[in-house]
């Protein structure tokens, strides 16, 4: 165990933090033993994977733990699919890029977005049209407080837009060690979202290989790089209105983008909302809105965790006066 600890290399938005305790665990026998020995109901305890959805805006006074349970692992296979079994702590998209490789669908449009593969049920991460619920088959998790491992189906997960049962009734509860997912060998191509299909058309045949590099190049060019720039991704989550709203929005704003979700509700782009108010590209200090992407909070050196959430405040304060939206937070603040 180590004292005192910049937490800075361990989040993605590179804002200094310390942790008064760190320790990092492989495997889940040494996570049981973590749990034991240092009794995690007497301080304070943070899981931490990637930091990719996260926002520090303090110093943690407790013990950190570092998720770092590695390995991937061919359960079963047959001539259409595979189910795959992947350590939380691998980096999730080395581990998408792998399963694009072997010639597996399922994952390809969900390349190049930061983080572990632990964060990726409990956000239902998604992108270009696909929700990594549409292959999750299990996860496997250890209860915090009796140290006995369980596992989840996917209908247990209970999983929404940007949402799971480890967000809601279960947030703290559970640590995840690995996730199941079941790919297929007869992709399924989702390229109607955007304009994947058009960047796809442009290198040849849709094949699983042309789709993700399709989908990093056009996150390349809204998003900033995490080596040059601090960020989180999406900062916030695209608000789905009821359609009495959406008519009210859609009178005084014609033009407003949506897509269609179940009860004939509407998602709305957050990004297209803050773009609107004129904040892309805006600074105060070296917290900013990226100039590409306005659903993207960035540090641009040396902000603090807490300058970039009173911009992210300010920003949500600015939609609801003007759309009567109120924005919810994707990444995690503490």
């Amino acid at each position: 165990m180590q004292h005192n600890i910049s937490l800075k290399k361990y989040n993605t938005f590179g804002v200094e933090a310390r942790a008064s305790h760190f320790v990092s665990f492989s495997s889940e026998k040494e996570l049981t033993g973590l749990l034991k020995d240092y009794r995690l109901n007497d301080m304070p305890g943070l899981i931490l994977g990637g930091g990719s959805n996260i926002l520090f805006t303090r110093d943690f006074e407790g013990l950190v733990m570092h998720n770092n349970i590695r390995g991937v692992e061919i359960l079963e296979e047959d001539d259409s699919q595979v189910l795959v079994k992947a350590g939380a702590g691998e980096n999730w998209d080395d581990f998408v890029g792998y399963t694009v490789r072997q010639g597996w669908g399922g994952l390809e449009n969900l390349s190049y977005i930061p983080g572990n593969v632990g964060a990726s049920p409990i956000q239902n991460i998604g992108a270009y049209g696909t929700e990594v619920k549409e292959t999750i088959e299990k996860v496997h998790t250890l209860n915090r407080e009796t140290f006995i491992p369980v596992t989840y189906s996917n209908e247990d997960c209970r999983f929404a837009y940007r949402n799971s049962i480890f967000k809601t009734h279960l947030k703290g509860k559970r640590i995840i060690t690995h996730v199941l997912f079941r790919l297929s060998k007869k992709p399924d191509f989702k390229l109607n979202y955007g304009n994947l299909q058009e960047t796809v058309k442009q290198k040849g045949a849709v094949t699983l290989q042309h789709v993700r590099d399709s989908v990093i190049e056009i996150r390349r060019q809204k998003l900033p790089e995490p080596e040059e720039t601090g960020s989180a991704g999406s900062f916030f989550k695209n608000p789905v209105i009821d359609p009495q709203t959406f008519e009210k929005l859609i009178s005084a704003w014609p033009h407003i983008p949506s897509y269609p979700m179940e009860n004939q509700q509407r998602k709305i782009p957050a990004g297209w909302l803050i773009d609107q108010l004129g904040w892309k590209g805006h600074r105060e200090g070296d917290a900013g809105v990226h100039n590409k992407q306005a659903l993207v909070l960035v540090n641009h050196g040396k902000a603090s965790g807490r300058q970039i959430y009173e911009l992210s405040r300010k920003i949500r304060e600015s939609v609801l006066a003007e759309f009567n939206i109120e924005l919810e937070y994707e990444v995690n603040i503490l």
